[in-house]
């Protein structure tokens, strides 16, 4: 049975479709960096086109861009840093003193019922000296060995830290020709709907990146207050490295919980404290989940809080922590879609011209 010329033409898309899905599959480490850097590059191109607009050349202002994205990452390795740095070295005096009281008080408890509990406080001491003592080596490679990362894949990491920017200065140079360049290659009688659908994207992806900004904002000024009035001295690096690195979800701020919590034990030295610490973040966490990230990103984007709490969980059950990075912006891309297609089928033939169903006649 010979084809329809509609059937060729599927399978022709169906067989590109394929073959660009195995090249992903086959070039993702090596397509990593380069995907990274175009987002990085979509993100920073309204900026470098509102410098150019104010006659700066496009490439002083995609040089100027990139810096500033630097510069933003330099300043919170900067805030995290003198944190780690001040509080690791107290752990060796401080600890075992803790660790002291906690034996006055744990030892006469458990002898009531009979057993000899305390912690050994020798051994913990030996083990924060070689913990912070010039044993760091040791600790970091048996780290790394576990997690089966070797020097040339920390290598790569780092080549691709490097790589990433000088990716992303080339592509915001070349980009409004690039866009041509790809709309060129999608079939005249598509361009006008695909344009359409493009233009839309772009604005909820743009609606998407400043309701995250305003999280981070919201949550970096939440945690400070909050912290301060608890009365933690490293109230202002932790609390705005806590909401700033909320953008990537679950590990930053598991982050700065951990940091938080050190400052906390090292400084107030109470279960007190450190409980009044814990329930800041915990109330900080049920402020983001249930009502910022729904709000001033749902919204934004067109998505219900449930949605997004569903797209957030069913992302990273398909993809890992990748998934839970991209659940929001993809799921935005997927809303445009869907609106779209109920577009269609609202003014389809199928949903306007379907047959009448036949009222039954009742018997008298």
């Amino acid at each position: 049975m010979p084809l329809t010329p509609n059937q060729i033409r599927a399978l022709l898309w169906a067989a590109i479709a394929v073959v660009i899905w195995l090249l992903l599959a086959l070039l993702a480490p090596v397509l990593m960096p380069f995907l990274l850097a175009a987002v990085l590059a979509y993100a920073l191109h309204p900026l470098v086109e509102r410098l150019h607009a104010r006659r700066v050349p496009r490439w002083l202002g995609a040089g100027l861009a990139i810096a500033l994205l630097m510069l933003v990452m330099f300043a919170v390795v900067l805030l995290i840093v003198p944190v780690i740095t001040k509080q690791v070295p107290l752990l060796r005096e401080q600890v075992p003193e803790l660790l002291d009281r906690l034996n006055q008080w744990l030892t006469p408890l458990a002898g009531r019922f009979g057993v000899n509990l305390a912690v050994d406080v020798t051994l913990v001491r030996e083990w924060l000296g070689k913990l912070i003592s010039g044993h760091e080596g040791e600790i970091i490679e048996g780290l790394l060995s576990s997690l089966r990362i070797g020097g040339s894949a920390l290598a790569a990491v780092f080549g691709n830290l490097f790589l990433m920017p000088i990716v992303a200065y080339y592509l915001l140079l070349d980009w409004a020709r690039l866009v041509e360049r790809t709309k060129s290659l999608i079939p005249p009688r598509w361009r006008e709907r695909v344009q359409s659908f493009l233009d839309e994207t772009d604005e909820v992806l743009g609606q998407y990146l400043r309701g995250q900004l305003l999280v981070m904002g919201v949550l970096a000024v939440l945690y400070t207050v909050a912290l301060a009035l608890v009365g933690l001295d490293l109230a202002l690096p932790i609390g705005v490295f806590t909401g700033l690195a909320v953008f990537v979800p679950y590990l930053g701020f598991g982050l700065g919980l951990v940091l938080a919590l050190l400052a906390a034990l090292l400084e107030f030295q109470t279960v007190l404290g450190v409980a009044l610490v814990a329930g800041v973040y915990l109330a900080g966490q049920l402020i983001e989940s249930l009502y910022l990230t729904p709000r001033l990103l749902g919204e934004r984007i067109g998505l219900h809080p449930i949605a997004v709490i569903f797209a957030l969980l069913a992302f990273g059950h398909l993809f890992g922590f990748v998934g839970v990075l991209i659940a929001l912006p993809a799921s935005a891309v997927l809303l445009v879609a869907i609106r779209r297609a109920q577009q269609g089928y609202m003014t389809s033939d199928l949903y306007l011209n379907g047959p009448t169903p036949v009222a039954r006649k009742t018997e008298p």
